[in-house]
């Protein structure tokens, strides 16, 4: 999966997401101290140990660089920024059975809008799974010869 770049300068400011998402009865939050271990937990059991580990460290940078998703008080999905490395989106997860509702599009879109905040002008997407899908939301745009990238000889665990 090769990595995309996103011009963050060329986002709107708009947050409408947050509503459109808070009609469908779905709340999109940066989360606080006390929820870390539930966060971790839940996109270990979710997802793999590799983004609960990138999650750990969006959770526990100042200000959080980690974005919740939440329908009726339990998590549906999270999205990170400058856990793998500084300017990096990523990972992002929704549930399975939440998929569908633009909850993706709205963690992506809160994500890319705090980085923007924060003074970058460009954001990459690691290891970017759905292209079409951040090429349609974000404008990304393939990043060549990314593949495997900063990904290259990191440790992975075993299969057992």
């Amino acid at each position: 999966m090769p990595d995309m770049l996103v011009k963050l300068y060329n986002l709107e400011n708009k947050w409408d997401f947050i509503a459109e998402q808070a009609a469908l009865g779905i709340v999109i939050r940066k989360p606080i101290g006390p929820e870390n271990r539930l966060i971790i937990e839940w996109v270990r059991e979710q997802f793999n140990l590799a983004w609960a580990s990138e999650a750990s460290v969006a959770l526990h940078t100042h200000p959080v660089s980690c974005f919740i998703a939440l329908e009726d008080d339990d998590i549906i999905g999270f999205a990170c920024y400058d856990a793998t490395a500084l300017g990096f989106f990523g990972p992002i997860g929704v549930a399975e059975n939440a998929r569908g509702k633009g909850v993706g599009a709205a963690l992506t879109m809160a994500c890319l809008l705090d980085m923007k905040l924060k003074g970058y002008g460009y954001a990459v997407i690691g290891a970017a799974g759905p292209v079409d899908f951040y090429r349609k939301i974000v404008g990304a745009e393939v990043i060549a010869d990314s593949v495997p990238g900063i990904f290259r000889g990191m440790l992975r665990q075993q299969e057992q």
